[in-house]
């Protein structure tokens, strides 16, 4: 399989850039050595498809604000734990200063601690399509249990807006290794705006060294017969989604104007809680201070994200910033594209 892809990109008529999306296929690309092994023709370029490392400076100094406060309990994944906010800080730090921060392995978990305790539970919400379905499930069952102390801080971001701001930009993107988790939920449909309106091919690929490969190869196809077309290369996506998903998703969120690091603030780019489940709305219960200035350390993260730089482009990677010490959010989660080149070099 390996050796047909590389035959297929000699015949391409110059080096190609094909962007993941998805903090899954980056990892798995540099824990696989796939860059390595590719013929040269074949240029593989890391997108914002770290949900924890698009999270905004901003967003994340609110947490870790939160997380100061005694009546508050924090439910977070364990790769927001160490992400540095405005000032550095991370929840780490906040839990080792005595606040109440806990890894939860489901949305439902955070929801079984407030049912036990009488603080303020705030499960904070970081991904994409993929996990708003659950944690839109999470503040259905919250109301049914008529839960007075469980809040959702949501974090949750929707992958093509930013798809859209990349092919708008001046990035040299020349076709997209699309994500499978996403379009799960999301269906193969939604990104024919990228064939139709940008002349540019896309596939829907596996996470298996194996799966990525067979997706690459109908990229490369695509490109060498003059065509530009979305496929699916992942059997378990279906073209029209997950239509249930989809609905109980938008039952509970409304798009709007979220910040993305790296890319600034994208309309109708992140979900936020609808009016009449304000009680589960973290923002409507809480009020926050302005956030400081934010200081710059030279983490060059942003420009990883939208695909910019690589990794090994930035001056501080691997030297001043590794996991150990991590200056910014690619370094720290398992799906960043700094971390994973890192720990695959």
């Amino acid at each position: 399989m390996l050796d047909a892809l590389n035959k297929s990109a000699a015949r391409l008529k110059r080096r190609v850039n094909i962007m993941e999306v998805c903090g899954t296929h980056t990892n798995a690309i540099a824990r696989a050595g796939l860059k390595k092994v590719l013929n040269k023709k074949i240029n593989l370029i890391s997108g914002p498809g770290c949900p924890v490392c698009v999270s905004s400076d901003e967003d994340l100094w609110r947490a870790v604000n939160l997380a100061a406060r005694k009546d508050v309990i924090i439910c977070t994944f364990a790769d927001m734990l160490r992400v540095p906010d405005i000032d550095g800080a991370s929840l780490a730090d906040a839990k080792a200063r005595g606040s109440d921060v806990r890894v939860v392995y489901s949305p439902l978990d955070a929801v079984e601690i407030a049912r036990k305790t009488k603080k303020s539970v705030v499960f904070i919400a970081v991904g994409f399509e993929t996990t708003a379905p659950a944690v839109a499930a999470v503040i259905l069952q919250a109301k049914k249990l008529k839960l007075k102390n469980f809040y959702v801080f949501p974090l949750l971001k929707l992958i093509n807006p930013a798809i859209k701001v990349l092919l708008d930009g001046k990035n040299k993107i020349d076709a997209f290794l699309l994500p499978g988790h996403v379009s799960l939920v999301l269906g193969a449909e939604p990104y024919k705006f990228i064939s139709r309106d940008y002349g540019m091919p896309g596939v829907v690929g596996g996470f298996e060294a194996g799966e990525i490969i067979a997706a690459l190869e109908k990229i490369v196809a695509q490109i060498n017969a003059g065509r530009a077309e979305i496929e699916n290369a992942y059997p378990p996506v279906r073209a029209e989604g997950n239509p249930a998903a989809l609905e109980i998703m938008f039952k509970v969120f409304t798009p709007y104007a979220a910040l993305w690091r790296g890319l600034g603030k994208i309309k109708n780019s992140g979900l936020k809680i609808k009016k009449e489940f304000a009680a589960y709305d973290v923002l409507s219960k809480f009020k926050f201070p302005r956030p400081p200035e934010k200081k710059q350390n030279g983490c060059m993260c942003g420009a990883v994200l939208s695909g910019r730089i690589t990794p090994e482009e930035c001056k501080l990677f691997g030297k001043k910033c590794v996991p150990q010490n991590p200056l910014g959010p690619c370094m720290v989660s398992g799906e960043g594209a700094c971390r994973a080149f890192y720990e695959n070099r």
